[in-house]
C-alpha cells in the first residue's frame, strides 16, 4: 500500500472505511473509494493554505455561491498569513489535518507523515475535467522516481500559460518618468539616475520625505524585494535559493556566483548614497505598503502582488500616477532578464485531499467541478449578466463592472469572488481559448490594455509599447528548462537537507542586509564570510543532494539524466 502511506494516529480502522482496496505507488491499480460522485447535498470540508488570501469570505461572495449551489460544497478555509510552515511541522507531527490542504513547499512533511491521499485512481475515476486539463502533463503529476503517486493537483502553475504581461522587475512611478522625460531604463545605473534625479527636485511629497527606493525584507518577503531579483538583474532564471547549470543540472546556491555579488553591491551603494530607504531591513509589510499608498516611494523591486493593495489605495484616492511602471532592469546592458524563459507545465506546489477527508469523491468532483469549462469561466469572468456580456460571440466585462475591478481590486474581489478560486484546483492558463473560442481568462491583450490606468497607457506609449511585457526578452530567445522550476521540488524530509538549508538561509537573511547595509569598504569582507560561513554550515552537501533532484526530475519529466 505505498501510495496510501499512513503513519501515527491514522487508525486503521479510518483506512479501512476508506478503502476496499489499494493500488500500489500511483500506478494505476485500481482504488475503491465509496462513490458520491452524483451527491450535491450541503458538505463542509476543512481547508488550510499556507498562502495568505486577505479577500477570503467564507464562499460567501457571489462566486463562492454559484459553486456551493452547484457542488453542495462549502470550505472552512484557514490561510496561513506568514508561510505557514509551522503548521504544516505539527499537522504532520499530530496527525490532525484538515480535509483539504494546499502545502506549497511543505508537501513532503505531509506526504512522510502519511498524510496524503494517492490522488491518481479518483482522477480516474471521478475527474474527466482534470484528465482533459492535465493530458500529456499527467507524468509531471508524480510526486518522485520512487514514488510516482499523485499527492497534489498543480494549481500555482496554469496549463498552457502563455504570459501577455508583466507585473514584477524593477517599478518606478509614471509621474516620475514623465516629469524627467520618459528616460531610458535598462541597467542598475539607468534606474537609480531617475530616482536620484526626481528625489533632487522633489526632496518631500506632500510634506513627507520622499523615499527613492523601498524594499520589503519581512519574513519570506526578503526574498521577493531582495535576493531573487540579484539572479534575475544578471541574467539568471528562477530556481528559487538555487541557480542551475544549464549543460549538467548542477546545483548551487545563486549567491556564489560573482554577478550576484555585484547586485549587492549596487544595493550598498545606493543604501550609502542614502537612496534606499533606511528602514528597508526593519520595516514591517504592512508598513512598505503603507509608504508606498503615501505617493512617496519613487521605485520599488518588487512582484506586483507583494503591493497590489497600496496600488489599488493610491487609485482609489485618484492618484493613478504614482503607480509602478514595469521594467526588466540588468546590470548591464548586454545581459538579458530571464523572467518570461520558458519552464513548460509545472507541478509540484498544489491542492490535495488528506487522508482524514470524509468523502475523498466528493473532493475530487468538487476540483473538478472547477477544473470544468463552467467553473474555469465562472472562477475568471463571474457570472454573466452581473459581471460580464456576451456580444457578437465574445464575452466582454462592462465598463463600470471594469472600473470596480481595477481600481477597487480588494472590495471587489471580496463581494464577487472573481479570481478567488484559482488556486484551489488545476486551471488553465491566459491565451488559452474554450469552445466557444472565449478565452478561459481576462488577462489577454485586449482586456490587458483595457485595464490599464491612463498613466500606463501614457508611459506604455512613450516607450513605444502596448503591454509591459514588450519590454522584457520572450520566450523564443531561451530553450526551454528541462527541469522546470527548481524552486518547487519536493526536498526529503527524513535526511539532514532541510537543517542545512534552514542554516543557510539563516546565515543568508543576516549577512545580506548586513552586507547591503555596511560602509563599502566592508562589504566584500562581509559578503565573502557569509559564503564561507553557508559553506561551513553543509552548503556543499545540500547542493549535491539538489543536484541528484533537479537530475531525477529532468528523467522523470523527460526520459533523460545529466551524464
Amino acid at each position: 500500500m505505498a501510495s496510501f502511506k499512513m503513519k501515527g494516529a491514522l487508525a486503521p480502522v479510518l483506512a479501512m472505511s476508506l478503502l476496499a482496496g489499494c493500488g500500489g505507488g500511483g500506478t494505476g491499480g485500481e482504488t475503491s473509494f465509496k462513490d458520491t460522485s452524483g451527491d450535491t447535498s450541503p458538505l463542509t470540508f476543512s481547508f488550510f493554505s499556507v498562502d495568505p488570501s486577505p479577500n477570503w469570505n467564507g464562499m460567501r461572495d457571489e462566486v463562492g455561491q454559484v459553486i456551493t449551489e452547484k457542488t453542495g460544497v462549502t470550505l472552512n478555509g484557514e490561510f496561513a498569513v506568514s508561510g505557514g510552515q509551522d503548521k504544516i511541522s505539527l499537522m504532520a507531527a499530530s496527525g490532525d489535518y484538515p480535509d483539504i490542504v494546499s502545502p506549497k513547499g511543505e508537501l513532503s512533511k505531509l506526504v512522510d507523515a502519511g498524510a496524503m491521499l494517492d490522488l491518481t485512481d479518483l482522477i480516474d475515476q471521478y475527474a474527466p475535467n482534470l484528465k482533459k486539463l492535465y493530458g500529456n502533463y499527467m507524468d509531471r503529476l508524480k510526486y518522485s522516481n520512487e514514488d510516482q503517486a499523485i499527492y497534489v493537483l498543480p494549481t500555482y502553475y496554469a496549463v498552457d500559460q502563455k504570459y501577455f504581461d508583466a507585473g514584477g522587475g524593477f517599478g518606478i512611478q509614471h509621474r516620475v518618468l514623465k516629469e524627467l522625460g520618459y528616460p531610458q531604463v535598462r541597467t542598475l545605473e539607468d534606474f537609480e539616475n531617475v530616482l536620484k534625479a526626481y528625489k533632487e527636485k522633489h526632496p518631500t511629497i506632500d510634506g513627507q520625505p520622499t523615499i527613492p527606493l523601498s524594499l520589503d525584507a519581512d519574513d519570506w518577503r526578503i526574498m521577493i524585494t531582495v535576493t531573487n531579483p540579484a539572479f534575475l538583474a544578471t541574467g539568471a532564471p528562477d530556481d528559487g535559493e538555487y541557480y542551475i547549470n544549464p549543460e549538467t543540472y548542477e546545483a548551487m546556491l545563486h549567491y556564489k556566483r560573482p554577478e550576484e555579488k555585484e547586485y549587492f553591491r549596487w544595493l550598498n551603494k545606493m543604501y550609502n548614497e542614502g537612496l534606499l530607504d533606511q528602514d528597508s531591513f526593519v520595516q514591517k509589510t504592512d508598513q512598505y505598503k503603507s509608504k508606498i499608498a503615501s505617493g512617496r516611494v519613487l521605485g520599488v523591486i518588487d512582484q506586483d502582488w507583494g503591493y497590489s493593495d497600496a496600488e489599488n489605495a493610491l487609485k482609489s484616492a485618484g492618484k493613478p500616477e504614482a503607480t509602478y511602471s514595469h521594467f526588466p532592469v540588468t546590470l548591464s546592458e548586454d545581459i538579458k532578464d530571464h523572467s518570461y524563459q520558458d519552464t513548460g507545465f509545472v507541478s509540484g506546489w498544489g491542492v490535495g485531499i488528506t487522508t482524514t477527508n470524509p468523502d475523498p469523491v466528493r473532493t475530487i468532483k468538487f476540483f473538478d467541478y472547477l477544473a470544468s469549462e463552467e467553473g474555469q469561466v465562472l472562477m475568471n469572468w463571474g457570472i454573466e449578466g452581473k459581471h460580464y456580456e456576451v456580444k457578437d460571440g465574445k464575452r466582454v466585462i462592462p465598463a463600470d463592472v471594469l472600473d470596480q475591478k481595477t481600481n477597487n481590486a480588494s472590495v471587489f474581489q471580496k463581494e464577487t469572488g472573481i479570481g478567488l478560486y484559482t488556486n484551489m484546483s488545476g486551471h488553465y492558463g491566459d491565451g488559452v481559448k474554450d469552445s466557444t473560442d472565449n478565452y478561459y481568462t481576462t488577462n489577454f491583450p485586449e482586456q490587458i490594455v483595457a485595464a490599464y490606468s491612463e498613466p500606463e497607457k501614457e508611459t506604455l506609449k512613450a516607450y513605444g509599447v502596448t503591454t509591459w511585457k514588450d519590454l522584457y526578452p520572450s520566450e523564443d530567445e531561451f530553450p526551454v528548462k528541462p527541469w522546470g522550476a527548481a524552486y518547487n521540488l519536493p526536498t526529503p524530509g527524513d535526511s539532514d537537507y532541510n537543517v542545512i538549508f534552514q542554516k543557510t538561509q539563516d546565515i543568508i537573511r543576516k549577512r545580506i542586509p548586513e552586507a547591503i547595509l555596511s560602509s563599502p569598504d566592508q562589504f566584500d569582507g562581509i559578503y565573502d564570510a557569509m559564503i564561507a560561513e553557508v559553506n561551513k554550515a553543509g552548503a556543499e552537501k545540500m547542493e549535491q543532494q539538489y543536484t541528484e533532484l533537479v537530475q531525477n526530475r529532468v528523467k522523470l519529466w523527460n526520459g533523460e539524466a545529466s551524464q
